[in-house]
């Protein structure tokens, strides 16, 4: 594999605003991808993924390079020549360059691979969090996390099939299979941009994880029930649900961020989503209007993000010990308020896309002995790993009301 000059340093430039601005890396890399339009995909693909790559790794990279934080531009030229000495790509001969310590670098690797947090390159106090938390199965789980996640699609039923979905992507040479655990589901056998297709401007699918996938089916919906999607964000779930219920009925997405709304309006339309009503919560106001009034209501909690650090592996720099303690607050005082949306008999979801039982199985256990928790009774739970399901990691609890 030959280095070309312009994408090295497209790369370098990314990785300097990603370690030392800390600006997200998903959002950077979609910004320098339209920088030059001269670049094919496969010029864009080694972008991506080589940004991505040295962001996963920060730690075990930086750890043989001999570089730490802030950056500067010859280091990360440094952790560039490790990446590429790893990767069996040859140097090349230019300045930044000069000297590569090819045998020192793959010694230093073997050397740190025998320890988990460098091997695994996270944070000290994260791999205490995640062995005391998940125990033996903390070394499984976080190796499967370090590993570039398949592309999913959700197969939006209100426009096409499945079946149909498949055969109209070979048309558009891009290949994929149905997955049989996962009625919606389609897997791409290799990553291709699927934002350009026709078959994704006609509101045919939508890009969501498998494990994600599973939340709107917990809800067990119904045609003509009124449904609440309390974190809706930009709304992938509320897409899933208005589908499973054909538009028919009435789902209300709820959020503090009102331009994730607006985003959630923008992919209603083209999904040909017409049940699907947003609301900007400004104030408690929104909540207490709501009290007592839905057959439904999914609470898909603000979390650490741990089971979905395949997409966002700049998340292990950006957590703390101390937002750990801030989410897990606020996920008990969401579920202690909007819990009483739900009406007698209904039904409540709780989800978070994290592996740790302190956001998950604690939560519930803590919020059923509160007085608002003790008119529920808890239906089933579910978690979900990476190292098993092959996809994101998730947990959801399905609560009755009584």
């Amino acid at each position: 594999m030959r280095l070309h000059r312009n994408l090295v340093f497209a790369v370098i430039d990314t990785l300097h605003l990603v370690f030392n601005e800390e600006k997200y890396a998903d959002k950077e890399i979609s910004k320098t991808l339209k920088r030059d339009k001269r670049w094919g995909s496969r010029d864009r693909g080694f972008i991506a993924e080589t940004t991505y790559d040295i962001v996963r790794w920060k730690r075990l990279y930086s750890e043989i390079a001999d570089v730490k934080a802030p950056y500067t531009r010859a280091n990360l030229f440094r952790l560039f020549t490790v990446w590429a000495t790893l990767k069996g790509i040859q140097i090349p001969d230019w300045p930044q360059f000069e000297e590569t310590p090819t045998r020192r670098i793959k010694g230093r690797f073997d050397e740190l691979s025998q320890i988990r947090k460098y091997k695994e390159s996270i944070p000290d106090w994260l791999d205490e969090l995640g062995e005391k938390e998940l125990g033996k199965l903390w070394d499984k789980e976080i190796h499967a996390l370090n590993k570039q996640a398949p592309v999913v699609l959700r197969c939006n039923r209100l426009n096409t099939s499945p079946k149909e979905l498949q055969m109209t992507l070979d048309e558009e040479q891009i290949a994929a299979k149905l997955l049989p655990d996962y009625p919606d589901a389609l897997e791409l056998y290799e990553r291709k941009d699927v934002f350009k297709t026709a078959a994704f401007k006609k509101g045919f699918f939508e890009v969501q994880d498998a494990s994600s996938q599973k939340i709107a089916y917990a809800l067990d919906v119904k045609e003509g029930m009124r449904v609440v999607d309390t974190c809706a964000g930009a709304g992938g779930k509320s897409l899933h649900l208005a589908a499973l219920m054909e538009n028919k009925g009435q789902i209300i997405a709820l959020d503090i961020y009102a331009n994730k709304l607006k985003e959630l309006k923008r992919r209603a339309k083209r999904a040909k989503a017409h049940n699907i009503e947003t609301r900007h919560i400004d104030s408690t106001k929104v909540i207490k209007k709501l009290y007592d009034s839905a057959d439904r209501v999914l609470i898909d909690a603000p979390c650490t993000g741990l089971g979905v650090l395949r997409r966002n592996p700049d998340a292990k720099w950006k957590l703390s010990p101390e937002f750990i303690k801030e989410i897990t607050d606020k996920q008990s005082q969401i579920l202690e308020q909007y819990s009483r949306i739900v009406k007698s008999g209904g039904k409540l979801v709780y989800a978070t896309c994290s592996i740790l039982p302190c956001e998950n199985q604690d939560q519930i256990k803590k919020f059923l002995a509160t007085d608002e928790g003790q008119k529920f009774n808890l239906t089933k739970d579910h978690k979900i790993l990476t190292h098993v399901s092959g996809y994101d990691g998730f947990y959801y609890a399905i609560l009755t009301k009584k």
